[in-house]
């Protein structure tokens, strides 16, 4: 495959995105075989990555949309703005760690708030009744997320 094929297959993409919702990887494959490209899912999801499309939540629904584009923030983004407004009490740190109080009894639905929101460089979170301690890798990452929690609370 040269570049030049793989550069207008991939602005094909582009154009599909831009012209109607495609919620699945075997969509896009049917559009741009209509539109004459012969591909694979496999090569679909390469192109996907190299472009950074992400996956949205929408109007009931799912669909890829390219960087940038102005779409609501993903449900699991939003469920867990919802649970550190509601439950979080304050937030302190370790060194690769993160602790979390909450309200009493909450600490459980704002950790997995957490894991579903995959936020970048949490491992892993730890629940006991009013507490969550958020494992990082790295204290860089930690204040990333710190930052990015702080924020969710700011609204």
């Amino acid at each position: 495959m040269t570049t030049a094929a793989r550069k207008a297959r991939e602005r094909a993409i582009l154009e599909i995105l831009e012209e109607r919702p495609i919620g699945t990887q075997s969509a896009l494959v049917d559009a741009l075989v209509g539109r004459g490209f012969a591909v694979t899912q496999a090569t679909v999801s390469r192109d996907v990555q190299r472009l950074g499309i992400v996956k949205v939540r929408m109007n009931g629904g799912a669909r890829y949309v390219q960087p940038g584009v102005d779409a609501p923030p993903p449900v699991t983004r939003r469920v867990l703005e919802t649970a550190l407004r509601e439950f979080a009490v304050r937030m302190d740190t370790g060194d690769s760690i993160l602790a979390i109080r909450t309200q009493s009894g909450c600490a459980n639905a704002v950790a997995v708030a957490i894991d579903e929101a995959e936020l970048q460089g949490v491992v892993a979170t730890l629940a006991g009744d009013d507490t969550i301690l958020v494992l990082l890798r790295s204290a860089r990452e930690r204040d990333a997320v710190l930052v990015e929690l702080e924020g969710f609370l700011a609204g």
